[in-house]
C-alpha cells in the first residue's frame, strides 16, 4: 500500500469511527435514530406492563393452563423476546412485557382473550379457535391490478385444515362468520374449497383493520377463555444503578483491553484497539437496528463480546511476531500473519455461528435473543479483525512505521511436556466432572434439590405489599431483602415496583400458610408504614417454561453434534472433533459443578452462562488443533507426542493473551456490578478458566491418546528427499513407504487423511509419502 493510499485509509477509518460513535452516542434527528439509548431494554432495566388474566372457568385443568401459557408466550414474544408469561394462583395468568409504559396500548394490540368460533349460515360451529395455529394481518399487491390489498393470512392446525376444507367445500358462495365472545367480528364469503391449511380473508380497508382481526383470531385460539383482571405499569426490577455500573464497567473493560493490546503488540495493538472500538460501535448499532431487547445478562454478554472480539486480533498478531522472529521482512510477516491465522479464526468463528444458528432455530424467547446477539457479535468480530485490522496494519506500514521494534518478536520456547503430564492434568479434569453427579446425589439424599433452582425455574410466591412510602430499589435490597431472606431461609428474593403507587411485589420461594404469616408479621414489625391487613400473596409458576428448558437442552445437544461434524469435515479426522467436543463437555460440567457445590441460584442467567461457554470455549481448542494440523507435514518423522507438545507451546502465548483479554472485561464487571450482575459474571469467569485449562492440558493429549491407541506408530510418516533420507536424516529402506520403528521389517502404513499436507506440490516434482 502506497503512502497516499495509506493516509487515505487512515483518514477514512477515522471519519468512519467518528460517525459511528456519534450515531451510537447521540443519534440523528429529533428521534435520535441509531442512538444506543433507543435500544429496547428488558423488564429488569426499564420496567414495562404487567397484565393479569383470569380464566372464566373456575377450575381449569393443568393441561389447559399450561397450553394457554405456552400460546400466550408465543404471542407476546412479538413485542419482546424477554416477555414473561406465568401462572399466578389456580386460574390466573400474568403477562409481563418490558419496555412498554402504556398498558392500554398493549391491551388494544393483544386483544382481550376470549372464545372464538367459525360458524356457517345455520349457526353450526365448523371451526374453533384452537384449530387456528396462527393469524397475521399483512398488506399485499394484487397481481392483476397492482392495487394494494390488506388481508389476514390464516394457518390452521392439521386437524383444523381438514375441518376447514370440509366447511369451505359445503359453503361455496356462502358466508362463514367469525364469532368472538358472542359477537360477529367478520363474515367473509367462501370463494372456493380451501385445502392445505392456509387461507386468506380479504376485503380489509386498512392494515390496522387486518391486524386487529388477526389479533382477535390469535387470542381466540387459546385453550381457555380469559378475562382481564387488572394491569399495571411495573418499575425496573434492578434499576438505574445496575445499568449505570454495567455500562461503566464496559467502558473501563474496553479501555483496559485496548491498553493491554497496545502494550503487548505495540503498533499492531493500536490497530487491534482501533478495530475493537469500531466493533463496539457496530455491535451497538446492529442491536438497535435488529430491535433486540437488552436485559442485564444481555449487557454482561455484550461486555463479554468485547473481550472475545479481540481474540482474532491476538491470533493474527501473535503469528506476525512469530514470522518476524524468523527474520522475514515486516511486510511479509504481516501478510503471512493474516494468511496463516485465517483458518484458525474461520473455523473457530464458524463453530460459534453453528451454535448460534441452532440456538435460534430451536430456542424460544431469551434463548433466541441470545443467539441473535451471539451471531451478530461473531460476524462483526470477524469483519473487524480480518478487514479493519488488516487495512490499518498495512496503512501503518505504508506511512513509514516499519521498524520491527514497533511490532516486537517472539523468542523460541522450549517445548513443555504437556502430553507427558496428561495423567495428572486429565485426572484433575475428570475429578471436576465427576463431582457434578456426586454433588447432586449428595444433596438429593439430604432431601434438597440437586441444584438450587431459582424462581425462574420452579416458581414461588408473589407477595404484594404497600409500604406507604416510596421505596427505591436500593432501599429494598438493603432493608427489605434481609428481612425476607431471614424468614424464607433463601437469599433468592426479587422485587418489582408498581409504578404510580407505593406497592411492591416481593417474589420468593414458595411459602406455605405459616410462612406467609411469618413474613407478614416480620414486614409489619420492621416497617411501621405497612398495613398488614392489606398484604396479599399468591403462588406463581416459573417464568422459564418446561418447553423453553427442553428446547435449550435440545439446542445444546444438536449444537455439539453439528460442531463435531464440522470439525470432522474441516480437520478430516474424527479424533480432532471428538477431542474438542469432550473438552467442551468438560468446560460445561465444570461450570455446572460450581452451581452444584456453591448452591448459587440456577435461573435465567444460568441458561445464558451455559450458552456463552458453548459459543466461546471451543475457540482456543480450534487454534491448537489448527497448529497441530499445520505441524504434521512440517515435522514428519517426529513423534506425535513432540508435535502436540510443540503445537501447544507455540500457541500458548496466544491462548493466555486471549483469555486475559476476555477475563479483563468480565472481571471488571464482577468487581463493579450489582449482586445480580456478579451472579452472572462469576460462573462465566470459572467457565473461561476451565476452557483455557482444557484447551491447553486436555485436548492435545486426548487427541494424542486416540491417535496412538492400541500400540499405533507414534511417528508421523517421514517425507523422502532426493538423497533417500527421511526428514529426520535417517537412511530409509529402498521401496519402503513407511518403516515401522524397532521391527526391521517393511510394513505399509495407511496414511491418515489428517496427516496429508494441504499444500499442493509444485509442478514437475513427484512427491511420495
Amino acid at each position: 500500500m502506497k503512502k497516499k493510499q495509506s493516509v487515505a485509509v487512515l483518514i477514512i477509518t477515522a471519519v468512519l469511527t467518528v460517525l459511528l460513535g456519534y450515531t451510537v452516542i447521540f443519534g440523528w434527528g429529533s428521534h435520535h435514530t441509531g442512538a444506543m439509548k433507543n435500544i429496547r431494554t428488558g423488564l429488569d432495566l426499564s420496567g414495562g406492563v404487567s397484565i393479569t388474566y383470569e380464566a372464566t372457568e373456575s377450575n381449569p385443568s393443568a393441561e389447559d393452563m399450561s397450553d394457554t401459557i405456552y400460546k400466550l408466550q408465543q404471542r407476546v414474544t412479538t413485542y419482546s423476546t424477554e416477555a414473561n408469561v406465568y401462572q399466578q394462583g389456580l386460574n390466573r395468568i400474568n403477562v409481563e412485557i418490558p419496555g412498554v409504559t402504556n398498558a392500554n396500548e398493549i391491551l388494544d394490540a393483544l386483544g382481550t382473550p376470549g372464545s372464538l368460533t367459525f360458524q356457517d349460515g345455520s349457526g353450526n360451529t365448523v371451526l374453533e379457535g384452537t384449530d387456528i395455529a396462527d393469524a397475521q394481518g399483512v398488506s399485499t399487491t394484487n397481481q392483476s391490478t397492482g392495487a394494494r390489498e390488506y388481508v389476514v393470512e390464516l394457518t390452521m392446525t392439521s386437524a383444523g385444515a381438514d375441518k376447514f376444507q370440509k366447511a369451505t367445500a359445503a359453503n361455496i358462495g356462502k358466508q362463514i362468520s367469525i364469532i368472538y365472545d358472542g359477537q360477529t367480528v367478520s363474515s367473509p364469503t367462501v370463494q372456493n374449497e380451501i385445502s392445505g391449511g392456509k387461507a386468506q380473508i380479504t376485503g380489509m380497508s386498512s392494515l390496522e383493520e387486518a391486524q386487529k382481526l388477526a389479533s382477535f383470531i390469535r387470542i381466540g385460539s387459546l385453550s381457555l377463555e380469559l378475562k382481564e383482571i387488572y394491569s399495571n405499569v411495573v418499575g425496573a426490577s434492578l434499576g438505574q444503578e445496575a445499568l449505570t455500573t454495567s455500562i461503566t464497567a464496559g467502558i473501563i473493560g474496553l479501555l483496559l483491553v485496548a491498553l493491554f493490546m497496545i502494550i503487548i503488540f505495540r503498533m499492531s495493538g493500536v490497530a487491534a484497539a482501533w478495530a475493537l472500538v469500531i466493533f463496539t460501535f457496530l455491535d451497538l448499532g446492529f442491536m438497535n437496528a435488529f430491535d433486540l431487547t437488552l436485559t442485564l445478562p444481555g449487557i454482561a454478554g455484550l461486555i463479554l463480546t468485547i473481550g472475545m472480539a479481540v481474540d482474532a486480533n491476538v491470533i493474527i498478531y501473535t503469528r506476525v511476531r512469530e514470522e518476524l522472529a524468523t527474520g522475514v521482512t515486516l511486510y511479509r510477516a504481516l501478510k503471512a500473519g493474516f494468511h496463516k491465522a485465517f483458518s484458525a479464526i474461520f473455523d473457530g468463528q464458524i463453530t460459534t455461528l453453528i451454535a448460534a444458528a441452532v440456538l435460534y432455530i430451536m430456542g424460544t424467547g431469551t434463548i433466541r435473543g441470545f443467539a441473535t446477539t451471539l451471531a451478530i457479535g461473531t460476524i462483526l468480530s470477524m469483519f473487524t479483525a480480518l478487514a479493519i485490522s488488516r487495512w490499518l496494519s498495512y496503512a501503518f506500514y505504508g506511512i513509514g512505521i516499519r521498524n520491527v521494534r514497533f511490532y516486537g518478536t517472539t523468542t523460541h520456547k522450549k517445548n513443555f511436556r504437556f502430553v507427558e503430564k496428561r495423567a495428572v492434568t486429565m485426572t484433575i479434569g475428570l475429578i471436576l466432572m465427576i463431582s457434578v453427579p456426586v454433588g447432586m446425589i449428595m444433596y438429593s439424599a439430604k432431601g434438597k434439590r440437586a441444584m438450587n433452582y431459582s424462581l425462574d425455574f420452579i416458581g414461588g410466591t408473589a407477595t404484594t405489599v404497600d409500604f406507604g412510602k416510596e421505596m427505591s430499589l436500593t432501599d429494598l435490597d438493603n432493608e427489605v431483602a434481609p428481612v425476607v431472606s431471614k424468614v424464607t431461609g433463601n437469599s433468592d428474593v426479587q422485587f418489582q415496583k408498581i409504578s404510580g403507587s407505593n406497592q411492591v411485589v416481593i417474589k420468593t420461594t414458595e411459602l406455605d400458610a405459616d410462612e406467609r404469616q411469618a413474613l407478614n408479621d416480620a414486614l409489619a414489625k420492621n416497617f411501621s408504614t405497612i398495613d398488614e391487613s392489606k398484604i396479599t400473596a399468591e403462588n406463581i409458576s416459573s417464568t422459564i417454561s418446561g418447553e423453553m428448558r427442553r428446547n435449550a437442552i435440545l439446542a445444546v445437544i444438536i449444537s455439539v453434534i453439528c460442531m463435531l461434524f464440522y470439525i470432522f469435515v474441516r480437520f478430516r479426522d474424527i479424533r480432532f472433533a471428538s477431542s474438542a467436543v469432550l473438552a467442551l463437555c468438560h468446560d460445561i460440567l465444570v461450570v455446572v459443578a460450581f452451581y452444584v457445590w456453591s448452591r448459587a441460584a440456577v435461573g435465567s442467567t444460568f441458561i445464558a452462562v451455559m450458552l456463552t461457554i458453548l459459543g466461546y470455549s471451543i475457540n482456543s481448542t480450534i487454534v491448537i488443533f489448527d497448529r497441530v494440523r499445520e505441524n504434521i507435514p512440517i515435522m514428519r518423522g517426529t513423534s506425535y507426542k513432540e508435535i502436540v507438545n510443540a503445537s501447544i507451546t507455540q500457541t500458548l502465548t496466544r491462548s493466555l493473551y486471549s483469555n486475559i483479554t476476555t477475563l479483563i472485561t468480565i472481571v471488571v464487571l464482577f468487581i463493579m456490578g450489582v449482586s445480580s450482575v456478579r451472579s452472572f459474571a462469576l460462573p462465566i469467569i470459572i467457565g473461561l478458566v476451565a476452557g483455557a485449562y482444557s484447551s491447553i492440558f486436555i485436548t492435545g493429549p486426548l487427541w494424542y491418546m486416540m491417535k496412538t491407541r492400541n500400540g499405533r506408530n507414534d511417528l508421523a510418516p517421514a517425507v523422502q528427499g532426493a538423497s533417500g533420507r527421511t526428514a529426520g536424516g535417517e537412511k530409509k529402506a529402498s521401496g519402503d513407504s513407511s518403516a515401522v520403528p524397532g521391527t526391521g521389517r517393511k510394513k505399509h502404513v495407511k496414511k491418515d487423511r489428517s496427516e496429508l499436507s494441504s499444500v499442493k506440490p509444485k509442478k514437475g516434482r513427484n512427491r511420495k509419502f
